[in-house]
């Protein structure tokens, strides 16, 4: 089964519900002060559209990417609730098509909230291309779970190679600025996708400037 075909599955499971919720992510909303008016911003893999709805009612010009169509026309109902306007992008960001949709140096935000279907190869190309579609002096936010997950099994993936942890994202980020950099442990209800105590990680950093 490949990645469309099982978040299709997934998403359809939640029946008429919204797998993650409606609300955005914590990590998110507490990094607030950090966001401006007019700021773009590309959300990838952002699903139901929980993240990048909230980020477009801040102001910003937001593009989310996403792969399944199911969390697509939730993600648009959503935007249409909160009155707001999101750019959907529905294409595999690990493919060759994604270059044509995402200009270098163009965003100045670009998150990854739960975004662990790639393994270490592919988290490779990810991390490089959403560092390539970042504007000079802009950022990546990252939240992920650690590999203590495995032990909680509530939420995430359950191969260990696709988990976070601290000396990964420094060695993967080592050129730009590390902002922020956490590691922490909370009760997180997240629809029925993500629910109960949870080993999470977070981070922002920041592009260098052009010389």
């Amino acid at each position: 089964m490949d990645h469309k075909e099982f978040w299709t599955v997934r998403y359809q499971s939640a029946g008429n519900d919204y797998l993650f919720g409606r609300k955005p992510s914590e990590f998110l909303t507490k990094n607030r002060a950090l966001f401006q008016t007019d700021q773009s911003a590309l959300m990838i893999g952002d699903g139901e559209g929980r993240n990048s709805v909230w980020l477009a009612a801040q102001g910003l010009k937001v593009t989310a990417n996403e792969i399944c169509h199911v969390a697509i026309e939730r993600a648009k109902k959503l935007a249409q609730e909160s009155n707001v306007h999101v750019e959907i992008v529905e294409c595999n960001i690990l493919s060759q098509e994604s270059s044509m949709h995402f200009d270098k140096d163009s965003f100045d935000w670009v998150a990854g909230i739960f975004i662990q279907f790639a393994n270490a190869e592919d988290r490779k190309k990810l991390f490089s291309l959403m560092k390539a579609v970042t504007k000079p002096n802009g950022r990546v936010m990252l939240l992920g779970y650690t590999p203590k997950q495995l032990e909680y099994k509530t939420g995430g993936p359950t191969s260990i190679e696709n988990l976070y942890t601290q000396k990964l994202l420094q060695n993967s980020f080592h050129d730009w600025d590390i902002e922020e950099l956490i590691e922490y442990e909370k009760d997180i209800s997240e629809g029925v996708g993500h629910n109960g105590i949870s080993a999470l990680i977070g981070m922002v950093a920041r592009k260098p400037c052009l010389s």
